[in-house]
């Protein structure tokens, strides 16, 4: 989709930004690739905290199979996970006040592995402290041999068989978490983002044959939070121009978007994109860009700015009527 010259200079001219080509981008990933092989990753399946339990999202044969070099693995501290085969989800209840609203959460990791604590398990402790039931997918990410453009839809479709299969596995199981068939949403960061935005767009194409009976429920997200996406400039002929295989409509879900602009790793260019199209589109956004604040900042404290985005965030959930007011 390309965007009139009135609509791209407005944005230019409000941003101030400067759109750089994905290939001033790649290089920096290539180099967390290295790194990645070069650091002290060991064998090992991730597990969530005592009291949690994660569950395979498959009942039987899982589409879209690859071969893993080696079995899943963990970063030294076991924070991050690797060469994922075998997708699971792990259930978070809401605490205190619960209100009727799932989050289907995405973590980053550029598609060849998942912050499973930053852009994980640390969202769903604050998202359940709001009174919302989060789940934690665990997608399949086939390592860094495929990274980084055959990492994601279209050229692999694994992550995202997995994360429409979850949509509809809540909302499945709706009355037994407690939650509105019609309020679940997905939160994802980074390339977890781009999941974000694939799954709020693509709902009505067959990414994969149907395994039961489930898959014939919706797996259109409700709403959608999308944290410094990546990708959704790639597979474009053009600056500030969206990936083709995005396709915004006036029945993409209401979406809110934060990122800052001092992003090395995946540019700004990336949500002005994705605003620009929802806006086009006639889809309710919200956009927060940041002066400061780099890539995978997720919840970290910090005296800047861009650590109230959670705030604004929650304040955006009410106004859409996800959550009750405070």
């Amino acid at each position: 989709m390309l965007y009139s010259a009135p609509l791209r200079q407005k944005l230019s001219l409000l941003f101030a930004l400067s759109l750089s080509a994905i290939s001033l981008v790649l290089p920096t990933r290539q180099v967390a690739a290295e790194a990645r092989r070069e650091s002290e990753w060991h064998a090992g399946n991730w597990q969530p905290a005592p009291g949690f339990k994660q569950s395979p999202i498959w009942p039987r044969v899982i589409p879209d199979t690859f071969k893993v070099d080696g079995s899943e693995e963990l970063n030294k501290e076991g924070d991050f996970v690797g060469k994922v085969s075998i997708p699971t989800m792990t259930i978070y209840p809401a605490k205190g006040r619960p209100s009727d609203t799932a989050v289907v959460v995405f973590p980053g990791g550029g598609y060849w592995c998942l912050a499973m604590k930053l852009e994980g398990t640390d969202i769903c402790d604050w998202l359940t402290s709001r009174g919302i039931t989060c789940i934690l997918l665990k997608y399949r990410v086939p390592g860094d041999k495929l990274y980084p453009r055959s990492g994601c839809y279209p050229s692999h479709a694994a992550a995202l068989d997995d994360a429409q299969r979850t949509i509809r596995l809540v909302r499945s199981r709706a009355k037994e978490l407690k939650v509105d068939p019609h309020k679940i949403g997905v939160i994802g960061f980074s390339a977890g983002g781009h999941l974000v935005a694939a799954t709020s767009t693509l709902y009505d194409k067959e990414i994969y044959k149907p395994v039961d009976a489930i898959d014939r429920l919706s797996c259109r997200p409700d709403f959608a939070i999308a944290v410094y996406p990546g990708h959704l400039t790639e597979h474009t002929k053009k600056k500030f121009e969206l990936n083709k295989y995005i396709p915004v409509t006036k029945n993409t879900p209401p979406t809110f978007i934060v990122q800052a602009a001092d992003d090395p790793v995946d540019t700004v260019d990336n949500s002005l994109v994705y605003f620009a199209a929802l806006k086009e589109a006639k889809v309710a956004a919200e956009l927060h860009i940041f002066a400061k604040g780099k890539h995978a900042f997720g919840l970290t404290p910090s005296s800047l700015p861009v650590s109230d985005w959670p705030k604004l965030a929650e304040r955006w959930l009410e106004e859409i009527k996800m959550l009750p007011k405070q």
